[in-house]
């Protein structure tokens, strides 16, 4: 009976270790949200921009795109981020002219959505400025995740 539940018990050791976690596999996707932001004073008004995140194998990036007026700036925020446990965090930045930003924005998810929360410090002509950003960001349906390749 004791070599029964060793054997048992090393077995189920050697599954749990040899085969990712499930949470992992489903965690890989591509997140995509709206990124809603408080108004800059040389800005017309709020920021309200996509932002698309994505975690595979546990390397997590992002793009969030850049307005400051009517048309997007040609170039994006971009960063990285981490997991850890259901938080997440993401750190990037975005220059362009005399205008930049360090951006820092952390998370939690629940089920296929994260809601994240951060900032973003403005260095423009001098001045610091702060603006706070908040929006989820969610994947698609387990069923619209591509197959594992067997």
């Amino acid at each position: 009976m004791v070599r029964t539940a060793t054997a048992v018990c090393t077995i189920a050791a050697a599954i749990s270790v040899s085969v990712p976690s499930a949470t992992a596999q489903i965690r890989d996707a591509v997140y995509r949200g709206t990124l809603v932001c408080d108004k800059l004073p040389f800005a017309p008004r709020r920021g309200r921009e996509a932002i698309e995140v994505t975690i595979a194998g546990g390397t997590v990036r992002y793009s969030h795109v850049v307005r400051l007026r009517d048309t997007a700036e040609a170039v994006p925020e971009q960063g990285k981020g981490s997991l850890n446990g259901q938080d997440i965090e993401l750190q990037g930045s975005w220059k362009s002219g005399n205008h930049q930003y360090e951006a820092k924005y952390t998370g939690s998810f629940v089920r296929r959505h994260a809601d994240l929360k951060g900032t973003q410090t403005w260095i423009d002509g001098g001045k610091t400025i702060t603006r706070a950003c908040a929006r989820t960001i969610k994947r698609p349906l387990r069923v619209f995740l591509p197959k594992d390749k067997k």
